[in-house]
Parts: C-alpha cells; structure tokens; sequence
C-alpha cells in the first residue's frame, strides 16, 4: 500500500542538553546517541511520529485484512557507510549527512470491526536506523460491498 505520510514534530525538550557535547566525526552516530539518551532518560513525550491514514471500504473493515506497509526510515548510509564522504568531497547519496532513507517494509493487522477514526500506534525497529513511531489512522469509505 502507498501511503502518504505526514511527520508531526516534537518540541524542543530538555533532552537536547547531550546534542552539542558530542564530535560529529561520523554524523550517522546520532542515532546511537539518541537510543543512549532514550535509555538514560526515558521517551520524551513528544516525540516526533510518522503519521498517515488507512483507508479501508467497509468491507473490509468488517472482515479484518493484513495491509502491507513501507515505513521511511533514516539509516547509515550504505555508500559511504556514515562517514558523510571522504576527505575530499562529501558522499554524492546521503549529502554528507551519513545517513539516507529507506523503506522498512511492515505488516499490520487490522481487526475485524475496527471502527471509523480507530488509531494504531506502534513502533518500527531497525538495526541501521534509528527507531520510528507509527500512527495509523482509520478512514472508511463507504462501498456497495
């Protein structure tokens, strides 16, 4: 399923106060940085969130399905492997960013009976890229099914 998603951002927390006492050597360690301070700190509340809505008929939101999903991820960029480039000229794919995207692909499993405006959450976790949360949102068209 092609979806169309829609980032809703954080605000600035108290959290950040680790972001500059960090050298960006390799500028695809903030990711690992960011799982160190979720884990010292806990979530922040706010985080930033992938959003996209799951438009179902009402066929098929009385009957339940597994909808396939391919969720943008940032991660290490394979090119260049983070490092943002060599010392002369920055990595033509990630922009000297050391990281690039990706789509980690997802199945979701709609209940039968789910309901108009139903909401999913979860997250999506990869090994070479930082961790994205997910809101599915339900939107039922009706149909002559």
């Amino acid at each position: 399923m092609r979806a169309t998603w829609q980032v809703v951002p954080s605000s600035s927390t108290p959290r950040d106060c680790f972001a500059d006492e960090i050298a960006i050597d390799f500028p695809s360690v903030d990711h690992v940085v960011e799982r160190m301070r979720d884990a010292f700190l806990g979530e922040p509340a706010a985080a930033h969130v992938l959003t996209t809505d799951l438009h179902l008929s009402s066929f098929e939101a009385r009957r339940g399905l597994i909808v396939p999903l391919e969720v943008p991820m940032r991660g290490t960029c394979a090119i260049c492997s983070g490092r943002g480039g060599t010392w002369r000229e920055p990595c033509d794919r990630c922009r000297g960013t050391g990281e690039s995207l990706f789509h980690h692909p997802v199945r979701v499993a709609v209940p039968a009976g789910v309901a108009d405006g139903a909401r999913f959450r979860f997250r999506v976790s990869s090994p070479d890229a930082r961790s994205v949360r997910v809101e599915l949102r339900v939107a039922i068209r009706s149909s002559a099914a």
